[in-house]
């Protein structure tokens, strides 16, 4: 007897080691999860002509076509790309554009080749959408369909390109409540779900369900929520009937991951939530998808979900809004744009030259003094973002594991590295600068995860990252805490880490300045200054264990030029006024929950 125990000792010792050996190795692959391309109806009268193969050849480093006439290449490819063209009319406008389709001789189809090339009559069409729902063809569907997935199997190259048969389910009521339907390998229904069958997300995690039983793993993921007009996050169901377990217990099992920034701006936090966060105000994008309405910020931006997310667990059991972090791009061009020196923005023909999203003058005044700018909110757009993953290897099963257990991070367009860990077993001198990723899986948990408070004490939290290696160098590491007191939300920010020897302030918490500046004549910023990499062991000096809270980490680069400024510097004129000439590029990890202890 004592010899099987010993035997089963060794043998779980040997279990763990191998886990623990796994998780070491995991190495950071980034890709785009929100890719548009022909197939859907508004790229298609945007002008762009690339397809889900077009698509992914841009992935993999190649050029493609933009519908403005120039190229789009990457300087490097991606690890993973999912290409999502909008479920409700997949490939209908390239079905009545071919001659040889029937629905090409449908009366009033001819709009759909002047929409194209004609970008004055590009909205005008989209207002007047009717005629391809009113003649939707699902037979079109699903051939579309079964074209995205078998594009998606030809180029799946597992340790070069890992690819997975996506699509977006286009829900609205005025605010955005799209979703990104990703599934796990090469098994996927023969038409998917949209809003021609229901515009009630509820529905779609019933479908998913229904999927998940026939043996298919898929997620959702909720698009980037600033244009949602407060009801992508909502205290209350679709219907506006009261939140229970059932439903919090449905979303969290379909939704496990949330995009918290594109090319249509950052939904990481807004100034009105966080007036306290000097950061706050990075790319807010303020209207309605499609609109020059307000969005209300309350309930379509992560952190404020975040932070709700507790209180709905506190009440239900269940935390609804417990979401990873990921970014995309949304580009509707085949490819996206991560790089602001080169920014090639979203909607083809209307926005793909500078004086097209309002960031050079498109004329003068008669003395050739005051400029003319296009009143397009196409200048609150942003070359973000992509998305980070922690993975043993570069394949659909694995990247999606890292999907499902949250070890997922956000940049807005640099390729940062960022790490997040905590636990009580976690050692403050912790040697950062050594083999530390092994103690820090074996004495903590990794982002994506929750930690049980204990009795006495205060966890640790590891938290690191390192520059994209051809990007500007960081300024500074944050966590950002989020809890609920008083019936209210709280919510805070300390630097953690700070460039160039510096030390945050005890009492405000903050780093000192680093000096780092912009050029905005070129764009060149100051050299010498900032670290490739920032890493810190921290205890929450107002820790309590009886609190439920939510932390995550934020990192900063040095400032550089937004792509508004490039573009007046490559036309040679000064940069719009009214437009902010530099940004802060920055990283978001997934959060780590805290449970009080029972």
């Amino acid at each position: 007897m004592r010899s099987l125990r010993v035997f089963l000792l060794v043998a779980a010792t040997l279990i763990v080691s191998s886990a623990l050996g796994a998780q070491s190795e995991r190495r950071a692959l980034f890709g785009d999860l929100h890719i548009h391309t022909s197939f859907s109806f508004d790229a298609f009268i945007f002008g762009t002509l690339t397809t889900p193969d077009d698509a992914y050849r841009f992935a993999r480093g190649e050029a493609i076509d933009h519908p403005a006439g120039y190229k789009l290449q990457l300087d490097r490819p991606l690890d993973f790309y999912a290409v999502t063209d909008h479920a409700s009319t997949l490939g209908m406008l390239r079905a009545m554009s071919n001659p040889n389709h029937p629905l090409s001789k449908l009366e009033g189809r001819e709009l759909v080749t002047e929409a194209r090339t004609i970008p004055e009559k590009i909205r005008a069409f989209r207002t007047g959408g009717g005629l391809v729902n009113a003649n939707l063809d699902l037979e079109v569907v699903k051939s579309a369909w079964a074209e995205t997935i078998a594009a998606a199997e030809r180029h799946n190259k597992p340790g070069m390109l890992t690819t997975f048969i996506a699509y977006e389910f286009t829900s609205g009521r005025g605010g955005n409540l799209h979703r990104n339907v990703i599934f796990n390998g090469s098994q996927a229904p023969d038409r998917p779900f949209s809003r021609a069958d229901s515009l009630n997300p509820e529905d779609l995690w019933d479908w998913m369900d229904a999927q998940r039983a026939q043996g298919m793993e898929l997620l959702a993921i909720p698009h980037n929520a600033n244009g949602s007009n407060g009801q992508m996050f909502d205290l209350e169901t679709f219907d506006g009937d009261p939140l229970t377990r059932a439903w919090a217990e449905q979303r969290i099992r379909n939704e496990t991951l949330v995009e918290i920034t594109q090319v249509k701006g950052t939904s990481a936090t807004h100034p009105f939530l966080s007036p306290n966060d000097e950061w706050a105000d990075f790319e807010i994008f303020p209207y309605q998808i499609a609109s020059y309405a307000r969005s209300n910020p309350s309930g379509s931006y992560v952190r404020e979900a975040l932070i709700n997310g507790l209180r709905l667990e506190q009440q239900l059991g269940v935390n609804p809004y417990r979401f990873g972090i990921i970014g995309a791009s949304d580009t509707h061009n085949g490819g996206g744009s991560f790089d602001e020196s080169n920014f090639t923005s979203k909607v083809g023909l209307l926005d793909g030259i500078a004086q097209n999203r309002g960031s050079v003058p498109f004329s003068w005044d008669a003395r050739g003094e005051q400029p003319a700018y296009k009143e397009t909110y196409y200048r609150y757009w942003g070359a973000s973002g992509l998305t980070g993953v922690w993975a043993e290897e570069n394949t659909r099963e694995s990247i999606f594991d890292a999907f499902r257990r949250q070890e997922t991070f956000a940049t807005s367009g640099p390729r940062m590295q960022v790490r997040f860990f905590a636990g009580y077993e976690v050692p403050a001198d912790l040697d950062l600068g050594s083999d530390w990723v092994g103690p820090a899986y074996e004495n903590g948990v990794a982002m994506g995860s929750d930690l049980e408070a204990q009795r006495r004490g205060e966890p640790r939290f590891v938290a690191w990252a390192v520059k994209d290696p051809t990007g500007a160098s960081l300024q500074r590491l944050q966590i950002i805490k989020g809890w609920q007191e008083d019936g209210g939300n709280s919510e805070m920010v300390y630097d953690v880490a700070c460039s160039d020897g510096g030390n945050p302030d005890p009492t405000t918490h903050r780093c000192p300045d680093n000096g780092a500046a912009v050029d905005i004549t070129d764009c060149s910023i100051t050299s010498g200054v900032g670290d490739s990499e920032l890493s810190a062991v921290w205890s929450d000096p107002d820790f309590d264990a009886s609190q439920r809270a939510v932390y995550y980490v934020r990192v900063l680069e040095n400032p550089t030029c937004r792509w508004s400024t490039w573009d007046a510097i490559k036309a040679g004129v000064d940069p719009r006024p009214d437009l902010a000439t530099t940004l802060q590029e920055r990283a978001w990890s997934s959060p780590i929950w805290i449970r009080p202890r029972s």
